[in-house]
């Protein structure tokens, strides 16, 4: 939860119990979900995972910026059979411009990095180009690491500067983003929709990770 910690040290992380989704086991994968309220930001939540005898471990970031103008964040790192996926997405929930160069900086010096692609999905016209997706062997788990703390560093410094906003702005962005998800689909989604049927995953989504 080390990015847990870095959000700590610029914003006041106060803990929302996630009640009956705190643990859930879906397709053989234990999945602990917390979700917090970051003061002067936004919500956020952390979900990690561990299956498959210990063989799959997967963590999720996600913030969702309500009172800085800033894109929706969504982290994932996945580690399974010697192979190491780093996923980062940004997502266009902003009201208006927004100074991200940080990130095309962060992402230019892990340019060399294996690229993972992510196929083609419903959301991509909202995905922002600072995004970046890194899939390789277990020995380049070093610079993944790095490339995603410099990320994770770069997005705070732009949150720092970011324009201040309300929830009621950022909402029809946000839900639409949420809902669409839940519509048409997502990688994460399609699993917990397997798992806990579509009411429940919907609960998921809305009350708790985003």
């Amino acid at each position: 939860m080390e990015f847990l910690d870095k959000l700590k040290t610029h914003f006041t992380l106060e803990e929302i119990p996630a009640g009956e989704f705190h643990k859930l086991k879906i397709k053989g994968m234990t999945f602990t979900i917390r979700q917090y309220e970051a003061a002067g930001l936004g919500h956020v939540s952390w979900m990690d995972a561990a299956g498959l005898f210990g063989l799959m471990k997967m963590e999720t970031l996600i913030i969702d910026p309500k009172w800085k103008d800033m894109p929706l964040l969504s982290y994932d790192r996945i580690k399974a059979m010697g192979k190491d996926t780093l996923i980062i997405e940004l997502f266009d929930t902003l009201t208006g411009p927004c100074f991200l160069k940080p990130l095309d900086e962060v992402k230019a010096r892990y340019a060399s990095l294996p690229d993972h692609d992510l196929g083609s999905h419903w959301y991509d016209p909202i995905k922002l180009e600072q995004s970046a997706s890194k899939k390789g062997k277990k020995a380049l788990s070093a610079a993944f690491d790095a490339l995603a703390d410099e990320y994770f560093d770069a997005y705070i410094a732009c949150a720092g500067q970011a324009a201040s906003c309300t929830p009621q702005e950022k909402a029809q962005k946000t839900g639409a983003y949420v809902e669409g998800l839940l519509l048409h689909g997502g990688p994460c989604t399609d699993v917990f929709k397997k798992g806990l049927g579509e009411e429940k995953t919907a609960d998921v989504f809305r009350r708790v990770l985003f």
